[in-house]
């Protein structure tokens, strides 16, 4: 399985990976969120989603436990066939993506939506 990394102007990154991270910060209360995803045939797996803290408009959903200062939760997600990252370049962290020991940094600049999805086979 791999992932495809749709960014501007429709250039596409595939990711050889069945698992992914997506994190970023929070725009107005600078608290850290992670999510943990899986890539299957199909769409994307949401398994774990954590919060470093909260604040207006953030709280933990019920069923939340925490873990070394992390609300940890499964959000009760379908199958999703893509996820789509806004990105105004205006907050003040951009998405970061980690897969496979690797990062990379999603959405610094104003742009189109970077879109995630699983890829076809060739690398689309």
């Amino acid at each position: 399985m791999s992932l495809c990394v749709v960014i501007a102007g429709g250039k596409t990154v595939a990711i050889a990976a069945v698992a992914f991270t997506l994190s970023w910060t929070h725009s107005v209360e600078k608290v850290r969120w992670e999510e943990e995803w899986q890539v299957k045939p199909g769409g994307l797996k949401i398994v774990e989603a954590r919060i470093q803290g909260s604040g207006a408009g953030m709280e933990p959903p019920p069923g939340s436990v925490l873990q070394d200062g992390w609300w940890v939760y499964v959000p009760d997600l379908p199958l999703q066939p893509e996820i789509s990252l806004a990105t105004s370049g205006a907050t003040s962290s951009a998405w970061s993506l980690c897969a496979e020991g690797r990062c990379m940094t999603l959405g610094a600049e104003a742009g189109d939506p970077v879109v995630l999805r699983p890829c076809d086979g060739q690398g689309r």
